[in-house]
């Protein structure tokens, strides 16, 4: 599934809200858009998710112009008023939160599961503001690919969070190798390392479905748990349009 921004952007330079902007992402090989400013990387988000229609620009799934399949299949991750979760929220907390966004039984037994194969058992009371950023992008990402349906990410601004470009765009790129169709809105001077990084990425790395850790037999993510009505689901990170 390759996903593509063919120069799309959102009012008139000087001063556009959303400069024209391009990138191609595909499972394997991360898209990158670089923006500045405090309104361009949501407004960038937003467009690459299917959320909002740009000005100018088309924005491609697969090469044909689809915003309702882009929405199906892609979740928003960590992106401000939008896919954010509260900073005092707990790794814990926000574990059950998604799971039951995901339609799936938020009890404490799955929620310790998901903490366990994700490696973050020991962050669970730990509130997210307090995380090191890899592990904040490592827990939202894989959160969202337990959607049903969900095999792509756009990534907000992960940089906003401080850390070191390299140890979270490493989580991108290897939940890019399972199949994943990766979208990373950042920062110019980040993007500048993570283009440097993507050139040492193999353009024939992605792995095979055998190879990822796949949802329920079809889909990269965690193992999936018992499901839950809409009616019992709490309140998601990312807010209804």
């Amino acid at each position: 599934m390759t996903l593509e921004l063919d120069h799309v952007g959102i009012g008139e330079e000087p001063g556009a809200a959303l400069p024209v902007v391009s990138a191609v992402a595909a499972p394997g090989h991360p898209g990158v858009v670089a923006v500045e400013t405090e309104q361009a990387p949501v407004l960038a988000s937003l467009v690459a998710g299917g959320r909002m229609q740009p000005e100018t620009g088309r924005l491609l799934l697969d090469g044909h112009e689809d915003a309702a399949a882009v929405r199906r299949t892609f979740a928003l991750v960590d992106t401000p008023g939008v896919a954010e979760p509260f900073p005092v929220m707990t790794v814990k907390q926000i574990v059950r939160e998604e799971l039951a966004f995901a339609a799936q039984r938020p009890s404490r037994d799955h929620v310790d599961t998901v903490l366990e194969e994700l490696g973050l058992r020991h962050w669970a009371d730990t509130p997210v503001q307090r995380v090191p950023t890899a592990v904040r992008v490592q827990l939202l990402v894989e959160l969202a690919l337990l959607r049903d349906g969900v095999t792509g990410v756009v990534v907000t601004a992960p940089e906003r969070h401080g850390g070191i470009v390299e140890e979270w765009f490493a989580v991108l790129r290897d939940v890019s190798r399972r199949g994943v169709t990766v979208v990373l809105v950042t920062s110019k001077a980040a993007a500048a390392t993570v283009e440097a990084l993507l050139e040492t990425i193999p353009t024939t790395e992605t792995e095979g479905p055998d190879d990822a850790a796949l949802s329920d037999g079809t889909e990269p993510g965690l193992p999936s748990g018992p499901s839950v009505t809409a009616e019992s689901a709490t309140v998601p990170t990312e807010a209804t349009p």
